[in-house]
């Protein structure tokens, strides 16, 4: 899925005011998750009701003057470690009502580098957060970022990956999973179970089909801003499998889920 796709969905998610509390911009290399990271928190504090951005409003102006009162970013120098003193200071303001916009971001780079101190404490503000803040965690590997968090937030990775970059034996899959999740709102919920045998069956490659599910779910959310919540649901699966999860009813709760 490439990043400018993934922009339409962060811009219809504002737009149908489905943003939620937590985020995770995910990526490797070279991608740019940090870039639109920024550019997804002005989407959210833009004043004007307009697709993306308006650029012109006090907000943006403030945003691009880099003195916005509503966003926050810890560890902009992207220090080795982010310790639990800094996530305690974000938690002192997190509370205060936003004073120029109708929401709050923070962003935290290189959120992997967090103690786990930290993480906890962070943890316990995306248990319960104010409901006008946004917290967006960039990480280039989020393997070291507790489970709990990610089960809190809403995961988009960003890559520069497309169809045409896939091997035939991965196309096929994807083209087997899109007939199926591409059109799951004419399936009952028996029929889909028994439509989706690949998964079941293609235990070794699982990891990866849920990473083509993701990539439909997100197409569909450009018509649909729900669909950005099925994504949390196959983000909670792949925690789950990796923690040995039983697989099929792992598997089943996730179909469940996604079709209702």
């Amino acid at each position: 899925m490439k990043n400018k796709q993934i922009e339409e969905i962060l811009k219809s998610a504002v737009e149908h005011q489905k943003v939620v509390n937590g985020y995770i911009f995910s990526g490797t290399g070279k991608s740019q998750n940090y870039k639109y990271a920024k550019e997804f928190a002005k989407m959210i504090l833009c004043l004007e009701e307009t697709e993306g951005y308006c650029k012109n409003c006090k907000s943006c102006l403030m945003f691009d003057d880099e003195n916005h009162p509503d966003y926050y970013e810890i560890n902009k120098e992207k220090t080795e470690s982010i310790k639990i003193d800094e996530i305690r200071e974000m938690q002192t303001k997190i509370i205060e009502k936003p004073i120029t916009s109708k929401n709050k971001i923070y962003v935290i780079n290189n959120a992997e580098n967090m103690t786990k101190e930290a993480q906890n404490c962070l943890l316990k503000t995306l248990e319960e957060p104010p409901e006008f803040v946004s917290i967006i965690l960039v990480s280039n590997n989020e393997n070291t970022i507790l489970t709990t968090i990610k089960s809190r937030c809403t995961k988009i990775v960003f890559t520069e990956e497309n169809l045409e970059e896939l091997t035939e034996e991965e196309k096929n899959r994807y083209e087997e999973l899109e007939k199926i999740f591409g059109n799951i709102e004419k399936y009952q919920s028996i029929d889909l179970l028994n439509k989706i045998d690949i998964l079941y069956k293609d235990k070794e490659n699982i990891e990866e089909n849920l990473e083509f599910i993701n990539m439909i779910l997100i197409k569909k959310a450009k018509q649909n801003a729900n669909y950005l919540r099925c994504i949390d649901y196959v983000e909670e699966t792949k925690n789950k499998l990796k923690a040995n999860s039983n697989f099929d009813m792992s598997i089943d709760n996730l179909i469940l889920k996604i079709w209702e």
